[in-house]
């Protein structure tokens, strides 16, 4: 079976929030901690209506959001695999997809929040840790901000 990358719909809003919230709880974390995220991690009709894709291969594997800010800039969000999916190539189809939308769109500077244990991910794509951003769910704690300068030869 092909995986297939496609927007996401209004009605996968729940399927979305399982699948980033175990995808986020694999790396390690505990029940307090997901419970803190929960908030942040639920995906809402409002964010599909962004550049939202998903890997489909027998049912949802991932996901990747665009959030656009202005004409060449933007962020990356909710960029989740399922667990037993990783190192199979889906975050990499998921990633050409938000990379070509943004070149498409003439988007050449991306930024996301990274968490720590995806950092060496995003590395792989061409991300640098530029610096440091609060999280949004937990006080006190501090996420990696990463940036990424799309080539022009890309557009």
């Amino acid at each position: 079976m092909q995986t297939v990358i496609r927007r996401a719909q209004s009605s996968a809003c729940a399927a979305l929030t399982d699948l980033i919230f175990k995808s986020k709880q694999s790396n390690g974390y505990d029940d307090n901690f997901m419970l803190a995220c929960r908030e942040e991690l639920t995906v809402i009709p409002a964010q599909l209506t962004q550049e939202f894709w998903v890997a489909e291969e027998g049912g949802l594997k991932g996901c990747a959001s665009l959030r656009i800010y202005n004409q060449t800039s933007a962020e990356v969000e909710k960029f989740f695999v399922c667990r037993e999916c990783q190192r199979q190539g889906i975050g990499q189809l998921l990633w050409q997809k938000i990379l070509s939308r943004a070149s498409e769109l003439g988007i050449f500077h991306l930024h996301l929040n990274a968490d720590p244990a995806a950092v060496p991910f995003y590395q792989s794509l061409g991300f640098s840790v530029v610096g440091e951003t609060p999280s949004d769910s937990i006080p006190g704690r501090r996420l990696p901000h990463m940036t990424l300068e799309i080539p022009k030869i890309c557009k």
